[in-house]
């Protein structure tokens, strides 16, 4: 595959879960009544708490987002998406823990095509 065809893939692959945390930061910051319930009503977090996160997730995905800094964006959407699957098994809702790690996998896939120093950190092999 070439380069240019390989970094595009990485770049559409790593827009889901940037869009996706991005939608989860913006719930979280109007108040929606959805996110109020999720976050609120089944996880157990103070409504307080949810500026902090969401100012978490932004701040997290603007350091995955820069290339430059994708390599530490990528180990504190980890990080932070870890945290939301202790949540939802905490609380024992299986169902749900499987979006946060699915993220996770798309973080790094998305990196991993689209920066070839990660390629060379972890090369796969056939």
């Amino acid at each position: 595959m070439q380069e240019a065809t390989r970094t595009w893939i990485g770049r559409v692959i790593s827009a889901i879960p940037v869009a996706n945390m991005l939608f989860s930061a913006a719930g979280k910051l109007t108040g929606s009544p959805m996110m109020l319930d999720i976050m609120v009503g089944r996880l157990g977090f103070a409504q307080e708490t949810l500026l902090l996160l969401a100012l978490l997730e932004v701040t997290c995905v603007a350091v995955y987002v820069i290339p430059r800094t994708a390599v530490l964006g990528a180990v504190l959407l980890t990080g932070y998406l870890g945290g939301a699957v202790a949540s939802h098994v905490r609380v024992a809702d299986h169902v749900n823990l499987l979006a946060p790690l699915v993220l996770g996998l798309l973080v790094w896939a998305g990196l991993y095509l689209r920066d070839a120093r990660v390629r060379a950190l972890l090369p796969l092999r056939s």
